[in-house]
């Protein structure tokens, strides 16, 4: 059987996580002396503008006891502040414009929606400095001023989340801060929907579910994700799952993410036995049902040619929107190598059928 190339470049390392945003809290000095709360914060959040924390404050994802403040509230000791902001930008890469085509399925002043074709890094990262979709990002936003510019240094242009490469789909992106401070808050509280679509080996029994533990990076190696029994290693992973079509040997699948951790679906299905169709990284680049001789061995390796990569596409992405107060949703269509995969197992099922049905 024909593998895929394991020393291809990627750009899913799990040092990076799918979702940018960082949350923590702080409990005021006893003797804190009453301050506004944007200045106390300057003194002790790294890398983030009096600007930014304006927004955040007004976008409600910063709470002191629990409840909503605006930026000229004063701490007082014993406050407990939480916060939910942006992960600040990593300045080890220099992001260059470059020309790279986008396919925008939305765009107002706040928000940007973008369908991901399979093989666009989205994140400057190790192997991949160029050629990324922040790069594209970039040079589409330089006439009408970067997102989330602070000095010289240019970040993940209005980047929320994030998708493998090998993975197509929807993308969310925030044209300013105020949309980035509240877009984060939206995925910390779970409330962003995102549904894929993925095709897997075997039929999952039961045809739907939810899968719920903790994963996290591989003790083992690196480049991997693995899970972990309760509280042992990595952050908690909740996947809700349903069968969209079975063809005996594969699986169509619709999985909803609740948490958004790295390589979470291709993790979970490989965990409960249905690992991802053609996802080398996890195994499932190896025929996994059926025989491994004859005519099955080359109508899989077919499959495999017409679909070369984990077969997962971001089918759905819903969200608030910051400005408009109004639930968005937004759709795409299988891509042509998932498509025509399906195809294919559907024609194999049909003949299957036929031949039993002549004996």
């Amino acid at each position: 059987m024909k593998k895929s190339d394991p020393n291809r470049v990627v750009d899913d390392l799990v040092e990076m996580p799918d979702e940018f945003y960082e949350h923590f809290s702080i409990v005021c000095d006893p003797k804190q002396t009453p301050i506004r709360i944007d200045k106390f914060l300057m003194d002790r959040v790294e890398r983030v503008s009096r600007n930014k924390l304006q927004d955040a404050i007004r976008a409600g994802n910063i709470l002191v006891d629990g409840k909503m403040v605006k930026a000229n509230c004063k701490v007082k000791p014993g406050n407990t502040i939480t916060l939910v902001l942006p992960t600040p930008p990593d300045d080890e890469y220099e992001v260059k414009p470059e020309y790279i085509p986008l396919d925008i399925v939305y765009e107002d002043e706040d928000v940007m929606v973008i369908n991901k074709p399979v093989g666009l890094v989205v994140h400057p990262g190790v192997g991949n400095k160029s050629g990324t979709l922040v790069n594209g990002l970039t040079y589409y936003f330089q006439n009408k001023g970067l997102p989330l510019k602070e000095g010289n240094t240019p970040d993940r242009a209005g980047l929320v989340h994030r998708i493998d490469k090998d993975t197509s789909g929807l993308i969310l992106v925030a044209k300013n801060d105020y949309a980035m401070a509240h877009l984060s808050k939206q995925f910390f509280e779970h409330t962003i929907d995102r549904t894929y679509q993925a095709i897997v080996w075997g039929q999952p029994d039961p045809e739907a579910g939810t899968i719920n533990n903790y994963i996290g990076r591989s003790l083992n190696d690196r480049l991997l994700v693995a899970v972990f029994p309760d509280g042992d290693h990595g952050k908690q992973a909740i996947t809700h799952y349903k069968t969209v079509r079975g063809l005996y040997y594969v699986s169509l699948v619709e999985c909803n993410l609740e948490t958004g951790r790295t390589h979470q679906i291709r993790v979970h299905m490989k965990h409960i036995g249905h690992t991802l169709f053609n996802d080398y990284k996890y195994g499932g680049s190896h025929i996994l049902k059926g025989t491994i001789y004859g005519q099955y061995r080359q109508f899989v390796e077919k499959c495999f040619a017409l679909c070369p990569r984990q077969a997962l596409h971001a089918k759905t992405i819903g969200f608030m929107h910051p400005t408009k107060n109004v639930r968005m949703q937004f759709d795409s269509a299988l891509p042509d190598d998932m498509a025509l995969c399906l195809e294919q197992w559907e024609n194999y099922v049909t003949d299957r059928k036929s031949k039993l049905t002549a004996k």
